[in-house]
């Protein structure tokens, strides 16, 4: 038996209700604020990554899926092909492609901002575990042009209307300035300052991190590497003015949407191209792996992939995550969709008459099916009862014969007659006119 890799999952139909409801949610919250869609290719030139998401980061060195032609691998190996700048990744993330998409499509040319959400697979070569998988899947948007904290604060209503539309409760929103260009450089300095002394102290992974991007230090989650950073000068405290006054303005803003939020100074996210907001929605019930929306703003990355100076800002969410988060709180999906109709035949004549009942039944928007398998009659209508099927029709050699048919409901029990004819025009009604 050949078994799926490891990382992945298969979505069983019973799955797939709760992905498609959460998916429907997402993109009628989006809408009402006024994202359209955008969908970008599952791969993606290795240097857009690269140059993107930071040579410094864990994606970037650790756990991206570079892919290469065996004709391309050759020419690897005889140290004739780039694979940097022409091997492909399948993308570990969401916002690269979308700014990608949006520079090399010019979409800055157009009335601005630039609103777009995305339902997307993502890869990462990492070590699997509960909500996090080698494929897994992002709910993200992002909006370009606009500086304004006003839309840095637009963005995290989004993810909260979201995530109460969908009923999830005790919900914290942290935030946080990273600060700049300009007053970064000055804090991270601060910030190695303080770190030297202590540095064999630091994990290993904090240690590398100590030349290269002292900020994702505060990001550790290791607990002896928080007890060293205690007393770690704040960010917020060395922020220049200009950033000062956008974190304000963002905090204003939060209040203006009637969102809580608690400040925390170690706040950075994992991605180099964030600038000012930092932030993160956690959830307490499902261990460990809390965060299930982060984001923030990024006002580089459209240049630094090739693009105006032109910022931005976004969010991503994994939906793996989200819906475990949903399953840890009990909170109610829709029930499947089920079969409006299930046709019951006795006799092999009215296996014809079914299979055209079904058919003008489904031309009419009304999903129905009828006996594949030559079941009994009795196990027909167990079969009907178990797929939770709203109407069931019997229909025999009488029926045909009389060109007349018994309705059930199968929740209330109760029968209607219809004539053979005009069963569409009744199933209809019986749904409510649908």
């Amino acid at each position: 038996m050949i078994n799926k890799p490891k990382g992945t999952m298969d979505k069983l139909p019973k799955e797939v209700a709760k992905w498609r409801y959460v998916e429907e949610k997402f993109r009628d919250v989006c809408q009402r604020f006024g994202f359209n869609e955008i969908r970008t290719p599952l791969f993606e030139y290795t240097k857009l990554f690269k140059r993107g998401v930071g040579e410094t980061t864990d994606i970037v060195q650790k756990e991206m899926f570079t892919v290469i032609s065996d004709a391309n691998l050759k020419k690897y190996n005889a140290g004739h092909f780039d694979l940097d700048k022409k091997g492909f990744t399948l993308k570990p993330e969401g916002t690269a492609p979308v700014v990608r998409s949006f520079v090399e499509n010019k979409l800055y040319a157009d009335s601005q901002p630039t609103k777009l959400f995305y339902i997307t697979p993502c890869y990462r070569n990492e070590n699997p575990q509960a909500g996090r998988l080698r494929e897994f899947h992002q709910f993200g948007i992002e909006t370009f042009s606009s500086i304004s904290a006003m839309t840095d604060a637009e963005i995290i209503a989004v993810a909260m209307q979201f995530f109460k539309e969908l009923g999830l409760k005790d919900l914290k929103l942290k935030i946080n300035s990273v600060g700049c260009k300009e007053c970064r450089p000055v804090y991270n300095q601060k910030l190695k300052e303080y770190i030297e002394p202590k540095l064999d102290h630091f994990c290993d992974t904090c240690q590398g991190r100590y030349d290269t991007n002292p900020l994702r230090i505060l990001d550790c989650k290791i607990d002896s590497c928080q007890e060293e950073l205690i007393t770690v000068p704040i960010i917020t405290d060395n922020l220049c003015d200009n950033c000062q006054t956008h974190f304000n303005e963002l905090k204003k803003s939060l209040e203006a949407f009637s969102i809580e939020y608690e400040i925390d100074h170690k706040i950075v996210r994992g991605l180099d191209y964030y600038t000012k907001t930092a932030f993160e929605i956690i959830s307490e019930n499902i261990g460990s792996q809390s965060t299930v929306c982060g984001g923030g703003r990024y006002d580089g990355l459209v240049q630094e992939v090739g693009g105006p100076e032109i910022p931005g800002v976004g969010f991503g969410m994994g939906i793996e995550r989200l819906i475990m988060t949903l399953e840890g709180e009990n909170v109610p999906f829709p029930e499947d969709n089920t079969l409006d109709v299930f046709i019951i035949t006795l006799g092999e004549e009215s296996k014809y008459e079914g299979l055209k009942i079904a058919n003008e039944l489904r031309k009419n928007g009304i999903s129905s099916d009828f006996d594949h398998i030559d079941r009994s009659l009795k196990a027909q209508m167990r079969y009907a009862d178990k797929m939770n099927v709203k109407f069931t029709i019997i229909l025999g050699e009488n029926e045909i014969k009389n060109s007349s048919v018994n309705i059930k409901n199968m929740i209330t029990g109760v029968q209607t007659e219809a004539n053979i004819n005009d069963i569409s025009k009744r199933i209809t009604e019986l749904l409510g006119g649908k």
